[in-house]
């Protein structure tokens, strides 16, 4: 069973996502902030195999939150999706250049969350698997 681990300030919004997910047969985790989401991951036994992370959060925002995951060893293969209501290009493009797999913005379809969501586990196994 995939998990992921959904990281994102307003509780509605965690809600809608952990719902869609369980319903899809995916186990879901919650942070509230980036600054959560990395210490729930440092307390994880077994890692999430993505992150859906918003952009605008209090204390550490979501380019920041991806731009430490990719920066640490132990992370830095976790699949990330940004799941925001930013659709700035400049936007997108900093969340690119801070290394996510994927940029779904609000308000989403969730059926198209959660096929992005295993599109970019697949590839994550699929690149992580040795040549």
């Amino acid at each position: 069973m995939p998990k992921v681990l959904v990281v994102d300030d307003t509780p509605s919004i965690r809600f809608l996502i952990r719902t869609n997910m369980e319903l899809a047969g995916i186990e879901v985790e919650e942070a509230v902030d980036g600054v959560d989401c990395l210490a729930v991951l440092r307390t994880m036994d077994v890692l999430p195999d993505a992150i859906t992370v918003d952009v605008m959060m209090p204390r550490l925002d979501g380019v920041a939150t991806v731009t430490a995951i990719r920066s640490d060893p132990r992370l830095r293969h976790i699949a990330v999706v940004m799941v925001t209501t930013q659709n700035h290009p400049a936007d997108i493009q900093r969340a690119t250049q801070a290394g996510v797999d994927a940029y779904v913005t609000k308000p989403f379809d969730p059926d198209f969350l959660i096929l992005t969501v295993r599109d970019v586990i697949s590839k994550a196994r699929n690149r992580d698997r040795p040549a």
